[in-house]
């Protein structure tokens, strides 16, 4: 059995939604001080509505795969929705991560809470402080997954 699925090698080769987004409406950074993954994500937000969400990562295949899959899951869907979403469910849109890589979908799950509680924050919109732990760009770096 090969060690990454053709989704995650496509998702590598072919990288969704790249770039930087100059007027976003919110942007979360977050990064692995164990492995060195760093992951940026910008989101374009109307109407509650992600309209469009770019990314750049520095890091591994699979952090690059797991960035990718995670913009093609929460383009189109309420803030509400992009909420829900887990590492779990990166993971498993990219058919498995090796077990040393599970760390990498994690870091996208966080890029996106940091995106969003970034964009709360800069319209002063009111929000459950349990959503986002404590400093959740920096939270991370304690984990060893």
């Amino acid at each position: 059995m090969a060690l990454y699925s053709e989704k995650v090698m496509d998702h590598f080769r072919n990288p969704r939604n790249v770039g930087v987004i100059e007027d976003a409406d919110g942007i979360g950074e977050v990064g692995n001080a164990v492995c060195g993954d760093i992951m940026k994500l910008y989101l374009k937000i109307d109407n509650n509505i992600v309209t469009d969400v770019k990314f750049e990562t520095f890091g591994c295949g699979s952090a690059i795969a797991s960035s990718s899959m995670a913009t093609e899951m929460i383009k189109g869907k309420s803030v509400d929705e992009v909420l829900q979403l887990t590492n779990k469910a990166i993971t498993e849109a990219l058919d498995g991560l090796p077990a040393h890589k599970l760390h990498c979908s994690v870091l996208a799950e966080e890029a996106i809470h940091a995106a969003l509680k970034d964009y709360y924050d800069r319209n002063g919109i009111p929000y459950d402080p349990a959503l986002f732990p404590e400093d959740v760009a920096c939270a991370h770096e304690a984990d060893v997954h």
